[in-house]
């Protein structure tokens, strides 16, 4: 396994992490993996106040039994309430059911947002954090983020915390400058979605032909991320014990890419963007559909098939349009072909003719 040193904090992380936020069914089996992953040299656990209701946590807390002192804990308080003594409280819980009493690295707010920080979290609980740290129940200040790039630098500023969580994967590279400047401000930076919230976890022959010798495109997607100099540690949720074992040897291995590697992955991201864009740059002026029908949805996960060969997934991604939709979001069927998007083009897709051909692709 290979260890990367946690921001300033002196603390040696594996590349590995185990993310238990979908952990398998059978709790024995759930353990058992978690297990396997320390076994194997992992030494960072992350998980959350709300990941199965609280379930996570106890299993990680039966996973670590005997074997605190080989594992850094990283858990979330989520914000369900803007009170200090609400926070404490979950706190407080989530110390009983991982049956510690101190979390390594602790996201002090679940999902934390620029609006959040200077509302919330400034005024009123980073002293609480701080007080928390001084009292040994937290070792290191972090967060979770989802906001945009320009409020993760923001927050990144602020110096206050010596840790971040945000994705990034060779689908989604928006945060590359954010991971940079976090690393280069003394920050530990974890990465969640390594393979894309599963869409790298599918095979994919064009993906894993970007590298010779690459058995899965998982495999591969996770290489990427772990081949950023500026990544401290890649969350990968597994629920199973091959999954572990996989992603340990991946982790594993002293140089992730090569120099070639990542010049002939960074030559097929090019490409790739140019193609998609071709076929669509997701501007949304083509909607509203008087159908209802979802023509950036559509044509992304189209995009998926035809230029990542991410079929099975692009598929998952039609199946939820249509009439169950929960937000009335329509399929290529629903098309009347009244040229309405056509005319609001600005790219002036045969806008039509790619619904009918998604359709065709994609609904079997």
């Amino acid at each position: 396994m290979q260890y990367r040193e946690y921001g300033s904090t002196g603390k040696m992380v594996s590349a590995l992490g185990f993310g238990a936020m979908r952990l398998p069914d059978d709790d024995d089996y759930a353990v058992e993996c978690m297990r396997r992953y320390l076994d194997l040299g992992g030494n960072l656990i992350d998980s959350a106040y709300g990941y199965g209701g609280g379930h996570s946590e106890e299993l990680v807390g039966q996973a670590i039994k005997g074997r605190r002192d080989e594992v850094y804990i990283a858990t979330k308080n989520p914000l369900h309430d803007e009170t200090v003594d609400g926070w404490w409280q979950r706190l407080e819980t989530q110390l009983a059911r991982l049956q510690t009493d101190y979390i390594d690295f602790y996201k002090v707010v679940h999902g934390l947002s620029w609006d959040v920080y200077t509302r919330v979290y400034e005024p009123k609980l980073h002293k609480e954090a701080l007080k928390a740290r001084d009292q040994g129940i937290i070792g290191h200040l972090a967060f979770s983020c989802h906001d945009s790039p320009e409020n993760m630098i923001k927050l990144i500023d602020t110096g206050v915390f010596e840790g971040m969580l945000l994705q990034y994967n060779l689908l989604d590279r928006a945060n590359e400058e954010v991971i940079a400047h976090a690393h280069e401000s003394g920050m530990g930076v974890e990465i969640m979605g390594p393979v894309a919230g599963g869409r790298l976890g599918m095979a994919s022959e064009r993906v894993e032909s970007m590298v010779p010798g690459v058995t899965s495109t998982p495999e591969l997607a996770l290489r990427f991320v772990l081949a950023n100099p500026n990544v401290t540690i890649a969350l990968s949720g597994m629920n199973t014990r091959a999954q572990v074992e996989e992603n340990c040897a991946v982790a594993s291995r002293e140089a992730p890419l090569s120099n070639e590697e990542m010049q002939a992955i960074q030559s097929t991201l090019e490409e790739n963007k140019r193609l998609a864009e071709l076929y669509c740059t997701g501007c949304n002026y083509c909607i509203p559909c008087p159908q209802g029908v979802a023509i950036p949805d559509i044509f992304a996960a189209m995009n998926h098939h035809r230029v990542w060969g991410l079929t099975a997934h692009a598929k998952q991604l039609y199946r939820r349009l249509g009439p169950d939709n929960k937000d009335g979001k329509m399929d290529a069927s629903a098309c009347v072909e009244c040229a309405e998007c056509e005319e609001k083009c600005p790219q002036n897709i045969s806008v039509i003719e790619q619904l009918k051909e998604s359709h065709a692709a994609l609904s079997k």
